[in-house]
């Protein structure tokens, strides 16, 4: 078997992975992508609703059109799809096979990983019950109704406020099913508003806060779920339990990235977004692997996963070209009121451009400030007029931020009421 030469491999053909080849093209490196499905754009061609592309092409597209204009940049690019990746070793020696190629050795310069994340399912949350047909993640429902034209039932209970599951309350309801309601364990909504605006809202389906489904009922088929309001430690109240008929019950409860790769080569890992630490490179702390996209942190959207994705394809290529890895970093912590933060480094000196992303802990619904403060001193600011978990905040670091970090110490990120 002769081992495939490239400088720069891409594992995943997915709105980061297709950026991140195009971006490594563009900078001169000979680039090898290779995507596990017998078709490139990951989700997207199952996300027939509107709403990507504004940030990137300034216009609204469906998931479908976006995609196609990162497949079209993308047209003379090596790829290798239907093609799975086992396994990857030191160096930069991966290991794919697909059912035309059999085994496949490629030997790269850099690789980026782009393998975006998975659904949690029944199993990862543990409810009760029998196990009928009819329980499913929401994206699963997705694939079946706009790509395979199937609908999975009549009446639906969606567990879970994350985007998917809300844009599917709508779909189905567009189709002519009844969803019933959708149940958040939290206080808040786990999704981006305009999506509860938009889904919920304008389809008057009821969105029940603080909410979890408890147990499943039904033999061959499901015949209902019990749901229960929790209390303030997330623990059921068993006596507001109520039985809700239902044949089908979508789960909408959060997405886990993609690293078993990333673990196998020994980068450090982020125990809150599931994601490996990276630099304002979208490096790694293994010299010439970059991660992009929502193996890193879970996304509000696509744009900002191809903005991500290109970084990661681009400093990739000047990896493999010159073989830098950096000497010194600082680090980037979350403070008051931050659930997490991306990129967890920083090279030195640091770039006054870089974008710092962050998700806050719990919803602010009036005025508040973003500050990026070293050793206790406030070095950047930025006003909003709101900030809530489901929808990231980023801030440009400047150049007293910069300034401060050449001098030493960390950065940390606050977010604190007006």
């Amino acid at each position: 078997m002769t081992p495939i030469q490239c400088d720069v491999a891409v594992i995943g053909g997915g709105p980061a992975g297709l950026a991140a080849a195009v971006a490594a093209t563009e900078a001169g490196a000979d680039t090898l992508l290779l995507e596990r499905h017998v078709e490139l754009g990951g989700v997207l061609p199952q996300c027939i609703h509107p709403g990507f592309g504004l940030k990137l092409f300034g216009e609204e597209l469906t998931g479908p059109e976006y995609s196609q204009r990162w497949v079209s940049q993308a047209a003379g690019i090596r790829r290798l799809t239907d093609t799975m990746v086992v396994s990857v070793s030191p160096g930069f020696t991966v290991w794919a096979t697909g059912p035309a190629s059999g085994l496949l050795e490629v030997r790269s310069g850099s690789l980026v990983l782009a393998m975006g994340c998975r659904e949690r399912t029944r199993g990862a949350i543990a409810i009760a019950g029998t196990r009928p047909a009819g329980v499913m993640t929401a994206g699963t429902a997705q694939r079946l109704v706009n790509v395979h034209g199937h609908m999975p039932g009549k009446r639906f209970v969606i567990l879970g406020s994350g985007d998917i599951g809300m844009i599917m309350a709508r779909r189905l309801t567009w189709e002519g099913a009844e969803v019933v309601g959708v149940y958040e364990l939290l206080p808040h909504l786990a999704g981006l508003r305009r999506n509860y605006v938009q889904c919920l809202q304008d389809n008057d389906i009821p969105l029940h806060l603080g909410h979890t489904v408890t147990e499943i009922h039904g033999d061959r088929r499901l015949t209902g779920v019990t749901v229960c309001g929790v209390d303030q430690a997330m623990c059921p109240m068993p006596a507001t339990a109520q039985l809700v008929p239902a044949d089908t019950l979508l789960l909408s409860v959060g997405l886990i990235p993609e690293n078993e790769l990333t673990r196998a080569l020994g980068a450090e890992m982020d125990a809150v977004t599931g994601g490996p630490v990276v630099d304002d490179r979208m490096q790694t702390t293994v010299p010439g692997l970059f991660a992009a996209g929502n193996v890193v942190q879970v996304h509000d959207l696509a744009d900002d996963v191809s903005l991500a994705g290109a970084v990661a394809g681009r400093e990739a290529a000047a990896y493999a070209r010159d073989g830098t890895a950096g000497a010194a970093w600082a680090r980037v912590t979350p403070g008051s009121g931050v659930r997490s933060v991306v990129p967890q480094r920083l090279r030195l000196p640091a770039d006054p451009a870089t974008e710092i992303t962050l998700r806050v802990r719990r919803p602010v619904e009036q005025r508040c400030h973003l500050l990026l403060t070293v050793r206790g001193a406030t070095v950047a600011r930025r006003r909003l007029d709101y900030a809530r978990p489901g929808e990231m905040v980023s801030l440009s670091l400047g150049a007293q931020a910069a300034q401060a970090l050449r001098e030493g110490g960390d950065l940390a990120v606050e977010v604190v009421e007006a």
